[in-house]
């Protein structure tokens, strides 16, 4: 009689967790998509932004450097949520994606304009300049945040511990300078004197730290992923 009275328990208690653990997992899935949407998002609009060059406090810097510097944010709460390796991949697609939208822009370029329409000599004068951006933002982000995932992964695993600002920090003072130079000597070599180059280095490099300081709390809006495994980054195998 007591087992029959203790089945009905067993089985309310294998249902309420399992259904916790099912909100768990949705929590997760939506969690992973708006961070992957937030990443993806940054990279298209900074990469069109960037044919800009703009001046501020002293400083200048293409003004796809107020966003892009958002990514480094994005990119180590994907690193959080998803793993090293997943990690990886998003950077890999966002750079496809990057090249995809850099040859349709010239293929729109190229299309014959209605005759009515003539705004054609400004579209193919600020999209024209596009695919050389995309082509420089996707090497140094290759780069950048490679590097960056790397170093997050490095002071993860050896100060599991530590406060996780720690790991944004360390990563994005190596990256950010890093992209910069990257970036602006493949993207603007020969269309201004070098000391206008090391200047733009300089003007993105101290804007996107400023910005990794302000950004770091960020880190803390989701939890630590327990499925991780901090010595390597990636999901714990069974």
């Amino acid at each position: 009689m007591s087992q029959q009275a203790h089945a009905p328990v067993g089985r309310k208690n294998g249902v309420a967790a399992t259904a916790t653990a099912t909100a768990t997992a949705a929590i997760a899935t939506t969690t992973t998509i708006w961070i992957v949407a937030g990443y993806l998002l940054c990279q298209i609009i900074a990469d069109v932004t960037a044919v800009k060059v703009v001046s501020l406090w002293g400083l200048t810097f293409p003004a796809a450097t107020f966003i892009y510097a958002l990514t480094f944010t994005m990119r180590d709460l994907a690193h959080k949520q998803m793993g090293k390796s997943a990690t990886k991949t998003l950077i890999w697609a966002a750079a496809c994606v990057n090249v995809l939208m850099a040859l349709y822009f010239v293929f729109t370029i190229w299309l014959e304009p209605a005759p009515f329409w003539t705004g054609q000599e400004a579209y193919a004068a600020t999209l024209g300049l596009v695919p050389r951006i995309v082509g420089a933002s996707i090497i140094a982000e290759l780069i950048a945040e490679l590097v960056d995932t790397e170093i997050y992964q490095l002071v993860w695993s050896r100060h599991p511990q530590a406060p996780q600002f720690l790991r944004v920090l360390g990563s994005n003072l190596v990256a950010s300078p890093l992209d910069s130079l990257i970036f602006v000597f493949i993207a603007f070599a020969g269309t201004m004197p070098i000391a206008a180059l090391w200047s733009l280095v300089l003007g993105q490099t101290l804007f996107k730290l400023m910005l990794t300081v302000v950004s770091m709390p960020a880190i803390y809006l989701i939890p630590e992923n327990p499925a991780l495994d901090p010595r390597t980054g990636d999901p714990v195998a069974d």
